[in-house]
């Protein structure tokens, strides 16, 4: 009985004695009541938020204290719309024909890292090869340092739809992909698709409803599923307990996505009133990519840069995101924070913030649809997007107040995520 008691009272101890992390905050975002307060300090024990106070709170002599006096403090950033996998550069098509799955997989180390170190410790994966999954499963042991993800494994397209993965190949190679491949033809095949990715242990799913840019095809925009196969991927995904995703340039395909009851329509471009009023109805996200858009219309006015099939729709589509953005911003369509990076160079995904102010969208709102609001679509909002008792300790900070200097989130300055020091 001694001996039990002896270990209780050391285990008392080594509770009571965990050493706890003190960050003196000058600056601190409350992104759930949308305010910069003053000189507060945020401790963390673990992986946890213990309290957050008023005032720098003196550290124990076994505590550490991290000096942020100078910085603005906020909750790790959450990019609803990432590629980690790969990164666009010239040889991207050749690379399809030799690299293996270890080759992506060393490559997206490097890209998980760059984003983290960006200050986005969460991020949703909207396809790949599926090497993702193992990426998502790799960092979440502690084996890979980057951000925590919520991926969709391979997208779901049609036959020659924008994500079909052998567009063009010469015939010989093409063969006849199939729903385990992510290429569906029918209801049938689309709730196979999604039921193979709850299989392989995706997340979200990710559909490409429209034509594409970067897809060796030449149609960007026009509507590539039916309304059965939308409404048998959406229906499947929901029994399956999983969110979903549009790709969708072209407004009769978003139409279509939308009414067949998707989460989130990625990019928007062509958006009209008529389908930004039915995304009100519905509740449904845009995810604006800005971004990617303006990469891709700045890099297709270089000769070569993309195969010759890519660069009409390049200089269509890219310049006008922001626009259409702009516009559903203020006809009050729900926003998600998501910058399709990997079409750009991971890492650079802060810029985004930027091109949303530019756009319309006051800066406080920016940092809310990159935290509290992707907390929610994601319905992780109990343990991440907000600085609050309890949740995880995903911290960031930058050198100036973003609401002053909304370029300042391009350069991110202190990572925390799951209470552990990144940068």
């Amino acid at each position: 009985m001694k001996k039990l008691l002896t270990i209780a009272f050391v285990l008392i101890a080594l509770t009571s004695f965990a050493q706890q992390t003190y960050l003196h905050c000058g600056k601190l975002i409350d992104v759930e009541k949308g305010k910069v307060l003053t000189e507060m300090t945020v401790v963390v024990e673990g992986d946890r938020i213990v309290t957050v106070t008023k005032g720098y709170s003196v550290a124990g002599s076994n505590d550490e204290t991290i000096d942020l006096k100078n910085k603005t403090v906020m909750p790790g950033l959450m990019d609803m719309h990432v590629h980690i996998e790969s990164q666009y550069d010239k040889g991207r098509y050749a690379r399809v024909f030799k690299n293996n799955p270890a080759d992506i997989a060393f490559r997206s180390t490097v890209f998980a890292k760059k984003t983290l170190m960006a200050g986005f410790t969460s991020v949703r994966d909207l396809g790949g090869t599926g090497v993702n999954i193992s990426l998502r499963n790799a960092i979440k042991s502690g084996a890979v340092d980057g951000p925590r993800v919520f991926t969709a494994g391979k997208a779901i397209a049609t036959t020659g739809g924008h994500g079909d993965p052998t567009n063009g190949y010469r015939a010989d190679l093409m063969g006849n992909p199939g729903p385990k491949e992510g290429v569906i033809n029918s209801p049938a095949e689309a709730r196979q698709a999604v039921r193979q990715r709850y299989k392989n242990g995706t997340d979200v799913i990710k559909i490409t409803a429209t034509g594409g840019v970067l897809s060796v095809a030449k149609d960007g925009s026009g509507p590539q599923f039916t309304m059965d196969e939308l409404k048998a991927v959406v229906e499947t995904a929901n029994e399956y307990g999983m969110l979903t995703s549009a790709h969708a340039h072209g407004p009769e395909g978003m139409k279509r996505a939308v009414e067949a009851g998707i989460t989130t329509i990625e990019h928007g471009t062509l958006m009209t009133e008529e389908v930004m009023d039915l995304m009100k109805e519905k509740g449904t996200y845009l995810v604006p990519t800005i971004t990617a858009g303006k990469f891709v219309a700045e890099k297709a006015a270089i000769e070569g840069f993309y195969p010759v099939v890519i660069v009409p729709k390049a200089l269509m589509i890219g310049p006008k995101i922001q626009e259409t953005f702009g516009k559903a911003y203020k006809r009050g369509v729900n926003i998600v924070f998501g910058t399709d990076a990997g079409v750009f160079p991971h890492g650079e995904n802060g810029k985004e913030f930027g091109y949303m102010v530019e756009a319309g969208m006051p800066a406080m709102e920016t940092i809310q649809s990159a935290t509290m609001t992707p907390a929610k679509l994601l319905k992780v909002d109990h343990e991440l997007g907000s600085i609050t008792i309890g949740k995880f300790a995903d911290i960031i900070a930058v050198d100036e107040d973003p609401t002053k200097n909304i370029k300042t989130m391009e350069k991110v300055s202190f990572v925390m995520k799951g209470g552990v020091v990144y940068k």
